[in-house]
C-alpha cells in the first residue's frame, strides 16, 4: 500500500512540505489548507510532519456520520467525498495522528491523497524527512 513515510528527526520544521501542498491542491501560497501538518514541541525543540496513514481499519471512517469518508480499496487510500463532508469534525477527533483537519473556508474534511501518486511535500522535503513509499 502506498503511503508516506516521515523521519521526524531530521525535519528542520521549515513547512515547505505544507507550502508545496497547497500550491498543489489549491494553486495559492500558503498552509492554511495543507493536507499535511508539521506539528512543533516547542519543550522538546522538535518538529514533526503528520499526514494521513491511511490506516486499514482507519478511524475516521468508522466515525463519519454521512458516509464522506470512504476506503478507496483499489488504491489503500482513505478518501473524502467532499459535497457528502458535513464538516462535523468527527474524523478529526477520531485521527489518532492529528492527520486530518477542516477546510477553513468550506468545512469538508483534508486529507493526504498522494497527489495522485507523486507526493508534492516529498518532492520539496529538502531535509528528506518526508518519503513516498509504494
Amino acid at each position: 500500500m502506498p503511503r508516506i513515510r516521515v523521519q521526524p528527526e531530521v525535519c528542520s520544521g521549515c513547512r515547505a512540505c505544507m507550502v508545496a501542498c497547497v500550491v498543489h491542491h489549491d494553486g495559492l501560497f500558503g498552509t492554511a489548507t495543507a493536507r499535511i501538518y508539521v506539528a512543533k514541541d516547542d519543550a522538546a525543540g522538535t518538529d514533526e510532519p503528520r499526514v494521513c496513514h491511511h490506516c486499514r481499519r482507519a478511524p475516521c471512517v468508522a466515525a463519519c456520520p454521512s458516509g464522506a469518508l470512504y476506503r478507496d480499496e483499489a488504491l489503500g487510500l482513505v478518501r473524502v467525498r467532499a459535497q457528502d463532508c458535513t464538516g462535523c469534525g468527527d474524523c478529526v477527533a477520531a485521527c489518532p495522528f492529528g492527520a486530518i483537519a477542516l477546510h477553513p473556508q468550506t468545512g469538508t474534511a483534508l486529507l493526504c491523497d498522494l497527489c495522485g501518486g507523486d507526493p508534492a511535500c516529498v518532492k520539496r522535503c529538502a531535509t528528506g524527512a518526508i518519503e513516498y513509499a509504494v
